[in-house]
């Protein structure tokens, strides 16, 4: 959350905010998770609404089955505002961040709802059943998943090994784009996922079209990277770039 919020500042929109859950975590691992009743998360966001003019809703840790349910209600009394769903499964210290039994509701009830959806790998792995081992697999499966659920999908390669980075843009409407940069050396990418996702929901509120919101999202991601934060003996991504 706290991620995300940096993000939208530096990005230069007004963010706000639902919490669905409470982590005890730091860059090493996630000890505990709270979850938060999904009536809550539900009137949390129902309150935002109420107020402000929301351009773009973007999702991230979600948890659970009922509280996927509770956003999806909410999503759907706001069907002409676009989600970014960025379908949060996995930490990279290897916690569970979603539930098993809710995987099944971020595809039946969130997904078919998003504007875009940012899987990483093995997101992705676990809504194909299979993980992309290369950039061409992962176009495949990027075009594969952005026809099943009727939504954009950005796949990210991030979790793919050597020094080059691939990111897949795919539509329903079989079109694809393809961005590749070179891995970053010495940086902690606690966060990335969310920092991304997050500049790409900031440039859509923007009024950039799709192509153009996921560039800028990557290259405000770059730059956090490139320069970086040292704290706690790491250099960490700087947000306020």
């Amino acid at each position: 959350m706290q991620a995300d919020l940096l993000t939208f500042a530096a990005n230069g929109v007004f963010g706000t905010t639902s919490i669905t859950c409470l982590t005890a975590q730091n860059p090493d691992g996630v000890s505990g998770v709270a979850a938060i009743e999904p009536a809550f998360v539900a009137e949390q966001a129902r309150q935002v609404f109420r107020f402000f003019d929301v351009r773009v809703v973007k999702t991230g840790m979600l948890f659970n089955a009922p509280i996927i349910a509770a956003v999806a209600e909410v999503l759907r009394e706001r069907r002409g505002v676009p989600a970014v769903v960025d379908p949060v499964m996995v930490a990279t210290s290897g916690a569970a961040l979603l539930q098993p039994e809710a995987v099944a509701a971020v595809c039946e009830q969130l997904l078919p709802l998003a504007a875009l959806a940012t899987p990483n790998l093995d997101e992705a792995a676990v809504l194909l059943g299979r993980r992309p081992a290369d950039a061409r697999e992962m176009e495949a499966a990027a075009l594969e998943l952005a026809k099943r659920y009727g939504t954009a999908f950005l796949l990210k390669g991030g979790h793919l090994g050597g020094d080059e980075l691939v990111d897949v843009l795919a539509t329903p409407d079989g079109r694809t784009e393809r961005w590749v940069g070179a891995r970053i050396a010495g940086v902690d990418t606690h966060g990335s996922g969310c920092t991304l996702s997050s500049a790409i929901a900031a440039h859509l509120a923007l009024g950039k079209p799709l192509v153009e919101a996921v560039a800028a999202g990557r290259d405000y991601l770059r730059r956090g990277m490139e320069r970086g934060v040292a704290t706690g003996g790491r250099r960490f991504i700087a947000h306020l770039v």
